[in-house]
C-alpha cells in the first residue's frame, strides 16, 4: 500500500503558549490541546515516564497540521535553538504567504527576527527565514509576478 498522506510535523518547545500564539499569527488554527502519557505513549516513543503537553494546529487550507509538544517528563534534550540553516536534522517549515511584509510585521510583535534578509528569487518569489519563539526556524515565501 502506498503512503496515504503526511499527517503532521512535530516540534518540541519549552513555552507552549507563546509558540501557539506565534503560529496563530501565521494563520494556523488550534485544533486542540491534550496531555499525553501512559504505557502506550511510552511504548511508541521509547521514553519511560513520559508526560507531554501537545497542541495540534491546522493550516487554513486544512491540509497540513503542526504538533507542538512540551515535555514535562523526561525533560527535553539537545539544543538546536541556534542551529544554522545547514544543520543536520529538522531544518524548517516553509509557509506560502500572500503578503510577506505584513506577515513579517505581525511576527516581529511576537519576537520573530530575520535570519538573513528578505530576498527575491528571479521574478517568481520573495523569500526569507525567520526565527520565532525558542529559535524555531520557519521560511516564508510570497509568489510574485
Amino acid at each position: 500500500m502506498a503512503l496515504k498522506r503526511m499527517d503532521n510535523v512535530g516540534i518540541v518547545v519549552d513555552d507552549l503558549p507563546a509558540t501557539i500564539e506565534f503560529f496563530r499569527e501565521l494563520g494556523l488554527e488550534l485544533e486542540g490541546r491534550a496531555t499525553i502519557e501512559g504505557d502506550w505513549a511510552e511504548r511508541v516513543t521509547g521514553l519511560r515516564h513520559m508526560r507531554v503537553e501537545i497542541a495540534m494546529m491546522r493550516t487554513p487550507d486544512g491540509h497540513s497540521r503542526l504538533e507542538i509538544s512540551r515535555f514535562l517528563t523526561p525533560p527535553a534534550v539537545a539544543d538546536h535553538l541556534n542551529a544554522p540553516v545547514n544543520a543536520l536534522g529538522y531544518l524548517r517549515i516553509m509557509f506560502a504567504e500572500e503578503d510577506i511584509d505584513d506577515t513579517l510585521a505581525r511576527l516581529r510583535l511576537h519576537g520573530a527576527e530575520l535570519v538573513g534578509e528578505l530576498a527575491q528569487y528571479a521574478d517568481k518569489y520573495r523569500l526569507c527565514y525567520v526565527r520565532g519563539p525558542e529559535g524555531i526556524l520557519i521560511g516564508l515565501a510570497e509568489q510574485i509576478g
